[in-house]
């Protein structure tokens, strides 16, 4: 009986424990179902998480776009502008964009709306009454679309100009002191060659300041006589080729991998021709010129305005000499302005504000300077120009 009892005791004690594993496996399914459960719940957050992500992406992608574009726009009719563009290319690379007073602004209405322009150079352009507030409203577009703006020039400017600029973060090189190519040098000769540095001495001299402190220095490397003949090649080559703005776009590109004016092929036999032209323009002149009591001054038809202005104010015995050629496609007139070590006057002061007053544009240097003027006011403008140059 003893022995049954215990066996019984046994079973229950069997039935106790049977019933705990039970109820372990009851505890386990239910962790299960709680383990479940979580997953479940991870794969709604897993979902959830996919489709915000997937539609972010989606939204910013089309609005990325990169911004690698570098364009220097440059003055194209002499040889600072070019010099400047050539140095500008080889410090930074990208494109030049060449052109005239009349083409500043058209050509930076064309650049805002590209977008993909990272830097935008502006040098050897000046800016008149007409032109500052368009060029200030511009400016301020690129600089909203985050584009670096860095303005470089030599032409008197309005001081508040250069605060508008400045305020909106634009980078304004000036001074009045040295020609644009040199201050171009200047700022940037980390990121330049040594060849640069004849680049800048030739578009110095052209602009007559190579007798200025950092032009004098830059000069003084070289022999001089090397350097006025390669400048003035270069002038004589970039006068002659307005029309063809490839060769100009070859004339940046050549300079900017170094080479002499020399090096680039029949610069001298193409400055011959010009020589040759500008001979022909004295014996013009003397027939063609007018004079009033202050200056005088010719309509040019053959030929452009810069290269005759010399002659008109030189065989005019005055201090200011005009020359004036009309641009048909325009309905203006491109005007030169010269003056001789005797003027007193700052002509590019002048100009800017009686161009300007008769619904044109102009400005530039204190013996140095040129207009756009409307066909119908030019006689006026000749007219004005000679009362206040006195």
């Amino acid at each position: 009986m003893a022995v049954k009892k215990k066996v019984i005791s046994k079973k229950t004690a069997a039935k106790k424990v049977t019933k705990k594993v039970t109820a372990k496996k009851t505890t386990a399914k239910k962790v299960t179902k709680k383990v479940t459960a979580k997953k479940t719940a991870a794969k709604k957050v897993t979902k959830k998480v996919t489709k915000k992500v997937t539609k972010k992406v989606t939204k910013k992608v089309p609005i990325k776009s990169k911004k690698n574009k570098v364009i220097c726009i440059s003055h194209k009719e002499d040889c600072d502008g070019i010099s400047s563009a050539a140095l500008i290319r080889q410090a930074f690379g990208g494109d030049a964009l060449l052109v005239d007073y009349p083409g500043q602004m058209e050509a930076l209405n064309q650049v805002v709306l590209d977008e993909k322009l990272k830097s935008l150079f502006i040098c050897d352009l000046g800016l008149s009454k007409k032109t500052q507030d368009e060029f200030i409203e511009l400016m301020t577009k690129l600089r909203k679309n985050k584009v670096s703006v860095t303005y470089i020039d030599h032409h008197d400017i309005d001081p508040t100009v250069v605060t508008a600029l400045e305020k909106i973060k634009v980078k304004v090189i000036h001074d009045i002191n040295e020609c644009t190519t040199v201050q171009v040098y200047n700022a940037y000769k980390s990121k330049l060659n040594d060849h640069a540095s004849f680049v800048a001495t030739c578009a110095a001299i052209t602009d007559y300041m190579e007798d200025r402190p950092l032009g004098s220095k830059l000069l003084q490397i070289y022999d001089r006589q090397f350097a006025l003949i390669s400048a003035t090649v270069m002038t004589y080559n970039i006068v002659g080729h307005q029309r063809e703005p490839d060769y100009l776009q070859y004339l940046v590109e050549e300079l900017a991998d170094s080479k002499f004016p020399h090096d680039i092929p029949n610069t001298y036999e193409f400055a011959q021709i010009q020589v040759e032209k500008l001979s022909q323009m004295i014996a013009k002149v003397k027939k063609g010129m007018k004079t009033m009591t202050n200056l005088g001054h010719m309509e040019i038809l053959d030929s452009g305005a810069s290269g005759a202005v010399n002659f008109v104010m030189g065989l005019s015995g005055k201090d200011v000499g005009v020359a004036y050629k009309e641009r048909v496609d325009h309905g203006i007139y491109a005007v030169s302005v010269r003056g001789s070590k005797n003027c007193k006057v700052h002509l590019g002061k002048i100009v800017n504000l009686l161009a300007t007053s008769l619904g044109g544009s102009g400005g530039g240097h204190d013996k140095a300077c040129g207009a756009v003027v409307p066909k119908p006011k030019i006689k006026k403008f000749i007219t004005e120009l000679n009362k206040k140059v006195k």
